[in-house]
């Protein structure tokens, strides 16, 4: 039997407050790059919950989900490797929560930042993934799904 391919799905948040974007500055393979709070779904969790995870561990800020911006799916080479790796990202845009003081950001994220679209759109050879200019504009764009949208069987919650 042929090994099934397998999408690797990843979870971010697009956070506007003011006309800025929270973005996080983090350390890969091809060095320091531009990311929305984002990260993998991990076994036990539904997909806005992976979201709120990983801004949180990523930014030390609490994150409520309130719409899906968008399904995306992109192919990424890995510099250190050669290796492909097709992502299937679902993004979501919702509430900022409060800092939480003394909370260690994420191993890997050097710093959070706010930008303006023109200066997400002036740092694409920063960028760790195309979908982080994409999701924005989306955003932008008003677009929005609602949240029961996603839907989530219990089954899938379940302890692993």
């Amino acid at each position: 039997m042929k090994n099934r391919w397998k999408p690797s799905v990843t979870v971010a948040a697009v956070v506007e407050k003011n006309g800025q974007f929270l973005l996080v500055e983090e350390h890969t393979p091809e060095g320091l790059r531009l990311n929305n709070p984002a990260g993998h779904l991990e076994p036990g969790e539904s997909l806005p919950q992976a979201c709120a995870r990983e801004v949180l561990e990523e930014t030390a800020h609490g994150f409520t989900p309130s719409a899906l911006v968008g399904i995306y799916q992109t192919r990424l080479q890995h510099a250190d490797t050669g290796a492909f790796t097709t992502y299937l990202r679902f993004a979501f845009c919702g509430t900022l929560g409060a800092l939480q003081p003394g909370r260690a950001l994420d191993d890997g994220i050097v710093r959070t930042l706010w930008m303006t679209p023109d200066e997400i759109r002036a740092s694409t050879a920063r960028h760790r993934s195309p979908l982080l200019l994409r999701c924005v504009e989306d955003y932008l764009a008003g677009q929005r799904a609602p949240l029961a949208l996603v839907y989530t069987d219990p089954s899938a919650l379940d302890e692993y």
